[in-house]
């Protein structure tokens, strides 16, 4: 059962996807109907999920769960690793690596894989000023305070010299 996101409990069940690319304008669009067929038949033992979702910055898919009442069963989360296993099929995307790095360049968001982020890291690009995601967050308060974070906030900060 989708409802607003704004009205999911502070410390419901979050997951955030990134995107090793940007996604089109028309994947937005399909991708956000995709999800939404989803989440509308979203079960855990047999019970409605209250959930909700977002598309952040044309790369990140953002699932939450109002999980605060009852537990998700193994079966509601395998069933989200399936719709997330479909999309990354479908679009030729990658959204379950949650090692690799998204960080802030300006008004854009960028996507590397550790090494190459190491690299830039080496050459000066990235500085200790950057903004990186943590997208290992879990609950959907995180979003707010603990997603976009300076890169000394992270764990990527003690490769920062």
């Amino acid at each position: 059962m989708i409802v607003g996101f704004s009205t999911i409990p502070e410390e419901a069940k979050i997951w955030v996807f990134p995107s090793n690319r940007k996604f089109y304008p028309q994947e937005v669009d399909e991708i956000s109907k995709k999800i939404e067929t989803f989440l509308q038949n979203w079960k855990s033992d047999r019970n409605d999920v209250e959930c909700s979702f977002l598309i952040k910055h044309d790369r990140f898919i953002i699932i939450a769960a109002n999980d605060t009442e009852h537990a998700l069963s193994l079966d509601a989360h395998d069933t989200l690793t399936s719709l997330i296993l479909e999309l990354e099929k479908q679009y030729n995307i990658v959204l379950m690596d949650k090692i690799n790095v998204c960080y802030k360049q300006g008004d854009f968001v960028q996507y590397k894989d550790l090494i190459e982020f190491k690299k830039l890291i080496k050459s000066k690009a990235v500085s200790d000023k950057t903004i990186v995601f943590n997208n290992m967050i879990t609950v959907k308060e995180e979003l707010r305070y603990n997603w976009e974070i300076n890169i000394m906030e992270s764990w990527l900060g003690r490769l920062v010299k």
